[in-house]
């Protein structure tokens, strides 16, 4: 049976713009171009959970994201702009100068579930 595939569009975020200023070299910015966002019943249909890292793949190449739930519409997949989805355009511009950035099919495949978060325990209380 052939993977589901779903629309890519990429875009640019506020976020994105708020990094101007501090660079594209930062974790920060890295963490919001790396970041994609899927629909919550998308992702239950794929056993993905919110905080997974994920796979993208395209006709033209691939790249690693982690995945979280958002407002998008089902079938669809929202990438901010950066040097992930770099790997997934292709190099045709149609004749405008920039490679097409929105409407790519992609599979997406599972790399890693999230992290899980560590138990704390109440230290306030000593031992006797």
């Amino acid at each position: 049976m052939a993977a589901k595939r779903f629309i890519v569009n990429a875009g640019r975020t506020t976020k994105q713009g708020q990094q101007v200023n501090v660079g594209k070299d930062t974790a920060a910015y890295r963490a919001i171009v790396g970041t994609l966002t899927m629909n919550a019943d998308d992702l239950a249909e794929l056993g993905i959970l919110a905080g997974s890292t994920v796979r993208l793949r395209s006709d033209n190449g691939e790249a690693v994201f982690l995945c979280q739930a958002g407002k998008v519409p089902p079938g669809m997949i929202f990438v901010p702009y950066g040097p992930p989805t770099c790997r997934l355009m292709g190099n045709t511009t149609d004749g405008t100068g920039m490679p097409t950035s929105k409407g790519w099919e992609v599979e997406v495949e599972l790399v890693a579930p999230p992290e899980p978060v560590p138990e704390t325990s109440d230290t306030s209380e000593e031992e006797t």
